[in-house]
């Protein structure tokens, strides 16, 4: 046997040697799609695909960083028996209620479970569904602050539009409040000036650090785009906000989206009352993780005056630190509760194979289903990823509104049977699911979910509904891409 001849055959074994290998470890914990695109990759590509496996591969954070949310989940359980009497408000409560469906007791169970946060009576909520009211309005909560302002925020950027934020932090600082930040690393280095935002920070003179650092030098990895997608500000742990908004111009500083002239419309809830203590703990949470410091808040109590009294809500935290997918089981229990109406906002829209089909499942039983999403798209691949699915949800008779251009709808919110919603960060996609830390708010209040019934009609006056025969018409190149986008969505 020759050189050659024996090269080739090592070669060769450990080509199929690799490739068996690939199917032993690949689908090990991973669902069904998501470990077929990776073997695709794996087998197609190989080498390209190996180190893609290497570098994504795993969802999972740290071991040192789940287990301090393992840790602060135990301590946020040992605070809520703390809490005083009538404020939380048990699944036993939730069942006695008979405004609420049956099936809501057993998902306040589930999220408590899940996510260590028990839901919440004497709440009041704030609907702020204008970008630039919203950033006005948590200025003006920052400059009333009297101890503490908490800040944390996927994407933070000292701008035209944000410089009075940053003016009342500033403010806020000088007078004794004690400002902590918290931002994204990585989805604030992508942003245009970002040294702009350091600077500040530095001469305001506040406690920052960034979420979820990439420090491979200091021996410590992850895969890259595990991110903190959380928006939360808290004020003296007795008000809060949270949503979809970014604290950055409505463009985003890009130079692509101003020639396009895109802007990004949102929504954001202020909350008082024992839910803007839900919201600091995850703040809590997020600064232990950075910081190693467990920080003390005060005992929360029932809000006093507010446009919506007596609202019950529950957050529910979600990400790569906790076992299960959080907003995922939470985002199905609705689906499959809604009887009459479901209303689904969300900016990407990739569902894995359980939410695709809740939905579909949801309009086959004759639920009225609206799905809101943009007419164009900030992030190509996951645009023609969203719009693959939208033949199959017009054929199963879910209602699809398309937003006008140039307005990317960034708003992120469930609505089932007018009575129990969800707003937060989480967008009803794979990343969200299982990539991206959120927040979600369960709200069960009729008022609540009505406004927000009301605020979906308008985007719907402004967005035009979505024809299966329309769509079945669009060019063949689409139809490629739409194809291929999907199948790389699925590679997480």
């Amino acid at each position: 046997m020759t050189t050659e001849v024996i090269w080739v055959t090592l070669i060769v074994a450990i080509d199929i040697a690799f490739r068996i290998i690939a199917l032993f470890v690949v689908p090990h914990n991973r669902r069904p799609q998501t470990a077929m695109a990776w073997l695709l990759a794996i087998f197609f590509i190989p080498y390209f695909g190996f180190l893609a496996f290497v570098a994504f591969g795993s969802r999972r954070l740290p071991k040192k960083r789940r287990d301090k949310q393992a840790a602060i989940n135990n301590h946020l359980r040992e605070r809520s028996r703390l809490l005083s009497p009538g404020i939380i408000a048990t699944p036993a409560d939730v069942a006695k209620r008979k405004e609420f469906p049956a099936w809501l007791a057993q998902t306040v169970h589930m999220n408590e479970h899940l996510g260590a946060m028990p839901m919440v009576t004497g709440n009041t909520v704030t609907f702020h569904a204008d970008y630039l009211e919203s950033i006005q309005a948590m200025t003006a909560a920052i400059d009333s602050a009297q101890h503490t302002v908490h800040v944390e925020f996927y994407i933070m950027s000292y701008d035209r539009v944000t410089q009075d934020f940053f003016a009342a932090l500033e403010r806020a600082q000088q007078r004794g409040v004690r400002v902590r930040v918290l931002y994204d690393h990585l989805a604030n280095v992508r942003i245009p000036r970002y040294r702009d935002l350091i600077a500040t920070l530095e001469r305001i003179g506040v406690e920052y650090h960034p979420m979820l650092p990439l420090q491979p030098w200091r021996g410590v990895y992850r895969r890259p785009d595990l991110r903190n997608h959380r928006k939360i500000l808290v004020i003296d742990s007795r008000l809060a906000f949270t949503g979809s908004q970014n604290i950055v111009e409505p463009a985003y500083r890009q130079r692509r989206h101003q020639a396009r002239g895109l802007h990004w419309l949102d929504l954001m809830i202020s909350v008082e009352g024992p839910l803007a203590d839900g919201l600091e703990a995850l703040f809590v949470t997020d600064w232990f993780q950075e910081t190693d410091e467990l920080l003390d808040t005060p005992t929360p109590t029932r809000a006093k005056g507010g446009k919506t009294r007596g609202v019950l809500g529950q957050v529910v935290p979600s990400g790569p630190a906790f076992e299960g997918e959080n907003n995922l089981r939470l985002f199905n229990n609705l689906v499959y509760g809604a009887t009459k109406r479901l209303v689904i906002s969300s900016p990407y829209f990739v569902p894995d194979e359980s939410m695709r089909y809740a939905i579909t499942s949801a309009a086959e039983r004759g639920v009225e289903v609206h799905l809101l999403v943009s007419e164009i798209g900030d992030q190509p691949l996951v645009f023609y990823a969203q719009r693959s699915y939208y033949e199959e949800l017009l054929r199963a008779g879910v209602r699809i509104w398309l937003y006008r251009a140039p307005t990317i709808l960034h708003s992120k919110f469930i609505v089932v049977d007018d009575v129990i919603s969800v707003i937060g960060s989480s967008n009803v996609d794979m990343r969200s699911f299982s990539l991206n830390v959120e927040v979600s708010v369960l709200l069960a209040d009729r008022g609540v979910a009505e406004g927000l019934d009301a605020l979906s009609i308008e985007y719907r006056k402004n967005s035009t509904e979505l024809t299966l025969p329309q769509w079945l018409a669009r060019k063949g190149q689409h139809k490629f891409l739409e194809g291929l986008a999907r199948l790389t969505a699925t590679v997480q």
